[in-house]
């Protein structure tokens, strides 16, 4: 019986799981947070160019 605690203690595969766990969680939350202010970014480049075209566009009509 003492071997099978002592056997158990020394066990730390289910250590390395949860490090691997916790690693990929940092991972995707570093993802999600470059992915949304990548977002923010184009949204407004995309907002800028198309008030330019808008303005341009009334610009020509007039």
């Amino acid at each position: 019986m003492l071997k099978l605690v002592t056997r158990l203690m020394k066990d730390d595969a289910g250590a390395t799981a949860l490090e691997y766990g916790l690693i990929a969680g940092l991972i995707s939350l570093a993802v999600v947070t470059g992915a949304t202010a990548a977002g923010t970014a184009v949204n407004t480049i995309f907002t800028a160019i198309g008030t330019r075209l808008a303005t341009a566009a009334t610009a020509v009509s007039a």
